[in-house]
């Protein structure tokens, strides 16, 4: 079941998410404040992902000024790199412990995306790094290249945070929803 290989999560762990499909979600009596935070985090994450990769995609292909291009992605990476970090540890040191408890069925599914996280740390080092390196090209004038290297890591990622978030979604949001009044 790891992360970049697998194509959702198996029939065993998604017993809640046949119970609670997608598409009735939002209008579930116990949607709230925690469910659509949580939501809105990972659209969140995607978004700016695209943002990054749209952007990154523009300077290599010359529709981006060099300087102002380096000043958005390191601010722009730096806020998701870092959120992504404490969204993780959150969940890994709160939220998945709690609701691993509530039903046993999960509790293996809590663990994967426990393991997700730690594998994504790669990934996530791997872009800070890929980022680094694309601003020390551009400050030393030579930062096209780099940045086609940097946009090929940044849709690898796009990809494994993509799946990560949706299988997360698939097993946090039906147990908020079926076990909000033991919350």
């Amino acid at each position: 079941m790891d992360l970049e290989t697998r194509q959702g999560l198996p029939d065993g762990l998604r017993v809640l998410a046949e119970q609670y499909p997608r598409d009735l979600w939002t209008s579930h009596r116990n949607f709230d404040g925690l469910t659509r935070f949580w939501l809105e985090r990972h659209m969140m994450f995607r978004t700016l992902l695209d943002r990054i990769g749209g952007e990154t995609r523009a300077f290599v292909d010359r529709d981006r000024d060099a300087r102002a291009f380096a000043a958005d992605t390191a601010r722009t990476t730096g806020f998701l790199l870092n959120d992504l970090h404490g969204h993780h540890q959150i969940e890994d040191h709160h939220y998945f412990p709690i609701l691993s408890g509530l039903d046993g069925r999960l509790e293996q599914g809590f663990e994967l995306l426990d393991a997700d996280h730690h594998a994504l740390d790669h990934h996530l080092h791997d872009l800070a790094d890929g980022t680094n390196r694309m601003l020390q090209a551009i400050a030393d004038g030579r930062g096209r290249d780099e940045a086609g290297r940097l946009e090929a890591r940044i849709t690898t990622f796009a990809g494994f945070i993509d799946r990560h978030l949706l299988d997360e979604e698939d097993l946090v949001i039906p147990t908020i929803l079926h076990y909000a009044p033991r919350l």
